[in-house]
């Protein structure tokens, strides 16, 4: 029997970072103020190696085992800063989260006044996967300009541009729609440097005035509400992972196909009970509207149940004697439940158009009893 593999060891911040304590600088910090101690030791320098958290304790709280990485969307409103706080006294993401949630991480960041599609984590590792560039994995905006730039601009932005000695990557550029001296222009990327889409369209000489991400590697903004949140499921965050581990992968990662899954609507509210005055209505009380939801809320999300398949077309008694499924007539049965029939006389109460019995044969016109027409003689040539 070949030796089990021993467990990789991993630097401390690492692995707390895994577990959802805090991001790799923020636990760096917090071991350079003595939170952190191993075996009832403080830790003094974050290149401690180890194999689990076991014995490890933040605060004197006894750090558990990672659980099992989770990713959620966020709708991110302008006007909040990615950040859990600022000293400024600015407004973050973490003052507006619905309830609900577990402590997440954002993956990237989101410019002051960019809104849209905000990935948020609770797992430290997946979040370094997915903002890493070595990974490939693609970030899609929509942005709104002032200016004039023609296509063949955005198709050089392909070979990648450098701007005051930073160089970016391809970027894949297209112009969505223009209206009146604005134009919406559409851009994929994989870097994500700090404000890398202003600062590139800054260069060509266009002004932005509205920035919104629309996607970050397969998963989309859709239609989730502006400050609304809801979870990735665990067996696509699963799907994505493994094809993300791959060489290469970034690229095909991006290119997954998600179903998209319907928000569980709201239960109604209770009709009031029909009061005296209303009862003599001849129509029914209105129906309460259902309360709009005040705020930001995390709403859980159901998989739509698959579509039932249509009923087969009827088949017709030569098919299904052909394929015996078509019950033998008993000749017996057949002939006492004819003579019933005809044996019955016509009841009190009951509207009679015609006698019973067979009815007349067909004239040789089509009609029943009526006699034909005469044959016209045939026409002679003169």
């Amino acid at each position: 029997m070949p030796p089990s593999k021993s467990p990789e060891t991993q630097r401390i911040a690492k692995l707390l970072a895994r577990a959802g304590i805090a991001s790799r600088r923020e636990i760096e910090r917090m071991i350079a103020e003595g939170r952190i101690a191993l075996d009832g030791k403080v830790l003094d320098t974050p290149a401690t190696l180890l194999t689990s958290l076991h014995g490890v304790t933040v605060d004197g709280n006894p750090v558990a085992e990672p659980a099992p990485a989770r990713l959620f969307r966020y709708h991110k409103p302008a006007g909040l800063l990615t950040t859990e706080r600022d000293p400024a006294g600015r407004a973050t993401i973490y003052d507006r989260l619905p309830q609900g949630l577990p402590r997440v991480m954002p993956v990237g960041r989101l410019d002051l006044n960019t809104e849209g599609l905000l990935l948020l984590t609770t797992d430290g590792e997946l979040k370094r996967e997915l903002e890493l560039p070595a990974t490939g994995v693609e970030r899609s905006y929509r942005a709104r300009a002032y200016g004039q730039v023609s296509q063949p601009q955005l198709e050089g932005l392909m070979l990648g541009v450098e701007i005051e000695g930073v160089r970016y990557g391809p970027i894949d550029a297209n112009i969505e729609r223009r209206t009146g001296a604005n134009v919406w222009i559409e851009m994929t990327l994989t870097e994500g440097k700090n404000r890398e889409v202003r600062r590139v369209l800054e260069h060509l000489g266009l002004e932005v005035s509205r920035l919104i991400r629309t996607r970050y590697g397969p998963f989309w903004l859709g239609d989730l509400p502006s400050g609304d949140v809801d979870e990735i499921r665990q067996n696509d965050l699963t799907t994505f992972r493994t094809v993300l581990s791959r060489p290469g992968g970034g690229k095909a990662a991006s290119n997954l196909q998600f179903s998209v899954r319907e928000r569980v609507p709201e239960p109604l509210p209770k009709a009031k009970p029909v009061t005296e005055p209303d009862r003599r209505l001849r129509r029914a009380p209105p129906k309460a509207a259902p309360a709009e939801p005040k705020g930001p809320r995390f709403t859980p999300r159901a998989t739509p149940a698959p579509k039932r398949p249509a009923p087969a077309p009827a088949e017709s008694e030569g098919r299904r004697a052909a394929r015996g499924t078509l019950k033998p007539v008993n000749p017996a049965r057949a002939a006492r439940a004819k003579a019933h029939r005809d044996a019955q006389g016509p009841r009190e109460g009951d509207f009679v158009d015609r006698p019973r019995g067979p009815r007349p044969a067909k004239g040789p016109a089509g009609g029943r009893g009526k006699p034909s027409r005469p044959a016209r003689p045939p026409r002679t040539r003169k």
